[in-house]
């Protein structure tokens, strides 16, 4: 069943508040996505379908979370694919880049690369906003068994293996660096964003959880969208509910689906971007 919606944004919560903190910018250059949720249509039985709904995003009101793309995972099988996902990736960040959409880097675990960077300097240095009373969101479990650390790569065993974000991304002048929600929700206020588009790894678990992750900013009533074909997930096929790779992250991803955000590709992004006019790029330091 596909039902299709030419709606608001009324399947995520949003905050009225949130951009309340000084008057928004003047209205840029916008983006129309066609996005992918799923609903329960009649509200029995437990069945899902997939719906579709097309919204309009002002791209001065917009971010891009790049989370936990790192030099180096300790799960080879990882490494690859998020070699493989960065390169995908750059050709969209830099069109959205130059039609002003924020892009935030959010290598977890290694800002001590990054000390005294401009992108640094601009999360350190970001007004402080007090967060909102967070939204109470449901949090099912998850689809997948992720018990064993998710690695489908025999022998490799748990450890740091990462020290900055892979270099197969570009960091341009305006770009934020944070692994910090709070630094992160400050850097949203300031610049306006009222929505986030999440890409990077892995979709069950740094995007989820992290303190910037969709479920945090989702309480905090930022609208949160995934990019499907820019993510992972840790899924060792030999836990339940014992498919391949490929089917374990597209059941995290419809997960998410459910419960948490819509979904878009990348495809549909640069598309989408392609038809806008170049606008400034943000300030720097």
């Amino acid at each position: 069943m596909r039902t299709r919606f030419v709606v608001g944004f009324s399947l995520v919560l949003f905050a009225s508040e949130f951009l309340m903190a000084s008057p928004p910018p003047e209205k840029d250059a916008s983006m129309n996505l066609e996005l992918r949720t799923r609903i329960q249509p009649f509200h029995v039985g437990g069945d899902w379908a997939e719906a579709n709904m097309e919204q309009s995003f002002s791209t001065a009101n917009t971010a891009i979370i790049i989370t936990d793309m790192w030099d180096k995972h300790w799960c080879s099988g990882a490494t690859v694919r998020v070699g493989e996902i960065a390169r995908k990736m750059e050709p969209l960040l830099r069109k959205a880049r130059a039609s002003g959409i924020l892009i935030i880097h959010a290598p977890s675990d290694t800002m001590s690369f990054y000390a005294n960077t401009p992108g640094r300097r601009l999360a350190e240095d970001a007004p402080h906003f007090k967060p909102p009373e967070e939204l109470a969101l449901q949090n099912p479990p998850l689809p997948i068994d992720d018990s064993d650390g998710g690695c489908d790569t025999p022998g490799d065993k748990e450890h740091r293996a990462w020290s900055r974000e892979t270099p197969l991304l570009t960091i341009g002048p305006g770009d934020v660096i944070s692994d910090s929600g709070a630094e992160i929700y400050n850097v949203l206020r300031q610049h306006h964003i009222d929505t986030v588009f999440f890409m990077g790894v892995h979709a069950n678990m740094c995007i989820l959880d992290r303190t910037f992750g969709i479920r945090q900013l989702s309480r905090w009533g930022v609208r949160c969208v995934l990019v499907r074909d820019l993510t992972d997930a840790m899924y060792n096929p030999a836990s339940r509910p014992y498919v391949s790779h490929a089917a374990g992250t597209e059941l995290v991803i419809e997960y998410i689906e459910r419960y948490w955000a819509p979904t878009v590709t990348s495809t549909q992004m640069l598309a989408a971007l392609s038809q806008r006019t170049v606008q400034p790029s943000r300030p720097t330091r």
